[in-house]
């Protein structure tokens, strides 16, 4: 058998590094819901609260990150990124052993854990380039991709594990992975350059708000965004008082059901550029966006059907669908932008459709606790979570006429080549 080709010890340290820091995000995202519901009692709405945390950062903040990262030095940054990480999740087990956790503190730590989260993204987006020969970077990719992927479907047992075995502590486990991955960057060469942008960031966002609403493609791929963005992170957020309240799972048992769940965006991933291939991008991820919410509905077969399988199914099918919308969104939305306005157009696109995301976990976790008392915790949560399924599959209205509008314009394009031949034609005759 053929051994993989070595890339180098400085891909080395930093595919080391990132791993360690991506299985550190996944063992945080499971384990801290579960340290509110069975440690601190919390209830639905403090749970959605500590959810909005999660991405609060990114319409706040993400906008301004890259202007700033690009102006500082990448690996230095990305070291501080892991180290107030490492304090962050520190402080939540050591808060709970004093006896002084609360949900605005936890709130404070998963707030900070967001935010450096999105500059340690930003300063590795020019890790990879940096610091590989241009024939390297394929493969440099493909193993990044094969770790992020191996850690979607492992994370969750991992950290289901963890708890299970340690309950609070398990968050040290986190912490000491964001320290790993700090000491592998210490030991990379510096990489990137310190640049200077023209515009100020307000003038660079607000350009980025008019090219999304100028161009009919990207307008109504933003408001598909926008639309799906309302609604399932109430499913997203609801889902572990589904699960630990409503129907009494255990840390472990949702821990393996979400790692099943993983295997179908994976396999999604895979399965859409074909798709996109016979039917269209825009027609793929039209029909990918209501197929993502219908099955969400899954979770009504609770509890007249084992929950453990049901939230394996449905959570396969949802991510499924889930990759196909992402295969299809960013290469439609590059295609309408020339390259010296693609960052700022998917900066502001982000801000628009992510901005979204924490009112509507906070509007999750209300609804729950609203519809306990006159339905029971359950209840409230199946149909809290179908809400917003229901909301989100509106999405579909704004991208059923994408397809549409890219192949006229792939018709225009083909006329506009012609239109030089057609002329020469004409005066050598």
């Amino acid at each position: 058998m053929r051994l993989p080709q070595a890339l180098g010890r400085q891909f080395n340290l930093f595919w080391a590094g990132h791993a360690v820091s991506t299985v550190g995000d996944r063992i945080t995202t499971l384990v801290v819901p579960a340290v509110m519901i069975f440690a601190l009692q919390s209830s639905a709405f403090e749970v959605g609260v500590v959810a909005m945390a999660q991405y609060l950062g990114i319409p706040l903040i993400g906008p301004i990150a890259g202007v700033l990262v690009d102006r500082w030095d990448k690996r230095l940054t990305m070291i501080a990124c892991d180290l107030i990480r490492l304090a962050a999740i520190a402080a939540i087990p050591v808060a709970y052993w004093l006896g002084v956790l609360s949900t605005p503190l936890l709130f404070l730590c998963v707030a900070a854990i967001s935010g450096a989260t999105i500059f340690f993204n930003v300063g590795a987006l020019v890790a990879v380039p940096a610091a590989m020969e241009q024939e390297q970077l394929v493969r440099a990719y493909s193993r990044l991709e094969g770790t992020r992927s191996v850690s979607e479907v492992a994370g969750p047992s991992i950290a289901a594990g963890l708890y299970s075995a340690l309950g609070v502590a398990a968050l040290l486990v986190d912490a000491a992975s964001y320290l790993v991955s700090a000491t592998c960057f210490r030991y990379m060469r510096p990489w990137g350059v310190r640049t200077t942008q023209e515009g100020s960031v307000w003038s660079r966002l607000t350009l980025g708000f008019r090219l999304n609403w100028a161009d009919p493609v990207l307008r109504r791929v933003c408001l598909a965004a926008i639309t799906l963005n309302s609604g399932g992170p109430v499913f997203v957020t609801v889902l572990p008082i589904l699960a630990y309240q409503g129907l009494g799972m255990s840390v472990a048992a949702f821990g393996a059901a979400m790692s099943v769940a993983a295997v179908g965006a994976l396999l999604g991933a895979v399965v859409a550029p074909k798709v996109a291939g016979r039917l269209g991008a825009g027609r793929t991820l039209a029909w990918a966006l209501l197929l993502h919410c219908l099955v969400g509905l899954g979770v009504l077969t609770t509890p007249a059907l084992p929950p453990g399988p049901v939230i394996a199914v449905t959570m396969s099918c949802y991510g499924f669908f889930m990759s196909c919308i992402n295969v299809c969104s960013a290469p439609i939305r590059q295609s309408r932008m020339s390259a010296a306005h693609q960052g700022t157009m998917h900066a502001a696109f982000r801000t628009l459709t992510w901005g979204v995301i924490p009112l509507a976990a906070l509007v999750g976790g209300l609804s729950v606790s609203v519809l306990t008392a006159p339905l029971g915790v359950l209840d409230a949560a199946r149909w809290t979570m179908a809400g917003g399924t229901i909301l989100a599959a509106f999405s579909f209205l704004w991208a059923i006429g994408v397809q549409q509008l890219l192949d006229q314009a792939d018709r225009d394009r083909a006329a506009a080549a012609a239109e030089p031949v057609a002329e020469l034609a004409e005066s050598a005759s």
